[in-house]
């Protein structure tokens, strides 16, 4: 057998063409069966009408009419197969030319061999457009994957810089994390809101702490007592600032007034409804903080925020969080918001720093509206009612985590940097 295609074949001793597609025959005469033979076995090269004479003709002496009337026969009997080209080279001879295109959708799928080489054959344009198609589709799902969204939102995040903060007269560098596209970076963002002629807390010896931006809001986190054991979550300061204007926040009395503020009833603690629990033994991670919004003129404002995590294998499970926005006068109603959803956990970096990556998706948002809002407390309402009709999943950041505390950067109200307390839950 001589083939011709990887479906198309001579068999020279039948003198009949196979054809493993359509399963059938076409029958040849011994001389178009002995030219053609020859045709192949020369790959391509042109041959002389006297070595066609000669192999289809054998002791015998015919005239080249013979040969050509030959010729017109075997192109009639490969008509079918337009990649079958039986050339005449003008002044040489003829040549049998096969196109590298071969019809893969012709294939007998009960030839393995032959969609091999078909599949070898096939021409450079097909292969290229088949691999930029598959790039593409790849590229597709790529985008629309979940994880897709993580990697792009925590690219959008630096760690590289620390800066110096002054807490209470005591100096010291913090890790910094930033947005990209956030122009101002100078440490007084963050310094000028504490009033430096009360920045004086007695009992502050020393502080591990955070800083990070989103560009509208400046927050700090701090652990007043952090050693190598961690962080014990006493004492914790957790600032964030909206506005460019000083602030003034006397330190020497923030701690006696953020005491009295925390003694209020929490609204927002995390009630898990027990029909939402599948199984009779459930372990809830909570998080809590209360974060402080100092701005000129203005009374302190306090957003008391709760995370909680219940996961249902290693990576993911149920997410619910709430904050309550209240200032110091009590002059507005508890703001409450509450968010419920299903979050994915991945382990990311931001610059050379390990985080962990809880993106959540939500099903459900929850504002109750209050009766009274203060001016202090008027920016956050808004923030958080836009927060609700926005449709989008959150991305929740933990920096560190230790037995008693976490350093988290949330969503709720811009994107702030807080120390929260940890609790482990048996449910």
């Amino acid at each position: 057998m001589q083939k011709i295609t990887p479906y198309l074949e001579l068999d020279a001793e039948a003198k009949q063409l196979v054809d493993r597609v359509k399963n059938k025959t076409i029958t040849l005469t011994p001389s178009e069966s002995a030219v053609l033979n020859q045709l192949i076995i020369s790959s391509g090269a042109v041959c002389t009408k006297e070595e066609l004479l000669a192999e289809g003709w054998v002791d015998r002496v015919v005239a080249a009419t013979s040969l050509t009337q030959c010729v017109s026969t075997l192109r009639k009997k490969l008509e079918p197969y337009p990649e079958v080209v039986l050339r005449t080279i003008a002044g040489r001879g003829y040549q049998l030319n096969v196109s590298n295109r071969s019809h893969i959708t012709m294939l007998a799928v009960n030839d393995p061999i032959a969609v091999r080489d078909a599949l070898i054959d096939v021409s450079l344009l097909v292969k290229v457009s088949g691999i930029v198609i598959a790039v593409m589709l790849v590229a597709c799902l790529w985008y629309c994957c979940d994880y897709h969204g993580v990697v792009k939102n925590t690219a959008s995040w630096n760690s590289e810089k620390t800066i110096p903060l002054n807490i209470g007269g005591i100096k010291q560098g913090v890790p910094l994390l930033y947005k990209d596209d956030v122009a101002h970076l100078h440490p007084s963002m963050w310094q000028k809101h504490l009033a430096p002629e009360s920045n004086h807390l007695t009992q502050l010896k020393s502080y591990s702490g955070y800083a990070a931006t989103d560009g509208n809001y400046y927050s700090m986190a701090i652990c007043p007592d952090y050693d190598k054991k961690g962080c014990s979550g006493h004492g914790l300061i957790n600032i964030a600032a909206t506005d460019l204007t000083p602030a003034g926040l006397h330190m020497d009395s923030f701690a006696e007034l953020t005491k009295t503020m925390e003694q209020r009833i929490r609204y927002n603690r995390v009630i898990i409804p027990p029909t939402e629990l599948d199984e009779a033994n459930f372990v809830e991670h909570n998080y809590h903080a209360d974060i402080y919004y100092p701005v000129k003129g203005e009374m302190l404002v306090r957003s008391d925020i709760s995370l909680s995590l219940i996961y249902e294998d290693d990576s993911s499970g149920k997410f619910y969080s709430a904050a309550c926005v209240t200032d110091e006068g009590c002059l507005t109603t508890p703001i409450k918001y509450k968010v419920k959803g299903h979050f994915t956990q991945y382990r990311e970096k931001i610059g050379e720093l390990d985080v962990d990556v809880f993106q959540v998706k939500v099903t459900q948002k929850q504002l109750f509206k209050p009766d009274k809002v203060s001016s202090a407390a008027m920016p956050f309402y808004r923030e958080i009612r836009k927060h609700e009709i926005i449709e989008e999943d959150l991305y929740f950041y933990r920096l560190y985590k230790d037995k008693e505390t976490a350093v988290w950067i949330v969503p709720l109200l811009g994107n702030t940097v807080a120390w929260y307390k940890y609790d482990k839950v048996n449910i």
